[in-house]
């Protein structure tokens, strides 16, 4: 493997990386204030968002690269005192992991490319559950 070549590809992934990292941080708050039946998909992503972090950091090992380790806290983007907001939040989080794997879609991998557009579209679909609405991907069909 060229790691020279690579380079683009490890920086995308640590972008998803850190995205994920403070989305596990930001679904563990969330899933607090939630009410049961909410939080069973809050405790579901939060489930599958440690698996794709795993995930990550195997890519990123295999191409020589140490995956960031994770903050010990995240700031959030606004307080989470009621179901509501947790919902906000939930949906907040899963428009900004999408956004990250977006960076995959450029790469020239094309494993990577349709890995990050699907995650990207998996997190489109669950903003769409939690606020009723999320943000346009132009070229991407949903």
């Amino acid at each position: 493997m060229n790691r020279a070549a690579d380079a683009p590809a490890s920086a995308a992934l640590q972008v998803v990386l850190a995205a994920v990292n403070a989305a596990i941080y930001g679904y563990g708050v969330a899933g607090a204030r939630l009410g049961p039946g909410p939080r069973a998909a809050a405790q579901q992503t939060w489930t599958e968002l440690q698996a794709i972090r795993d995930d990550l950091a195997s890519m990123l090992a295999a191409r020589g690269a140490q995956p960031t380790a994770a903050r010990a806290a995240y700031q959030l983007p606004f307080p989470v005192h009621s179901p509501h907001a947790a919902a906000s939040l939930a949906g907040y989080l899963e428009d900004r992991l999408a956004a990250a794997y977006l960076g995959l879609v450029a790469l020239e991998d094309p494993q990577l490319r349709s890995w990050g557009a699907r995650q990207a579209q998996a997190c489109a679909v669950r903003a769409t559950g939690w606020t009723g609405r999320t943000t346009a991907f132009p070229g991407l069909r949903l």
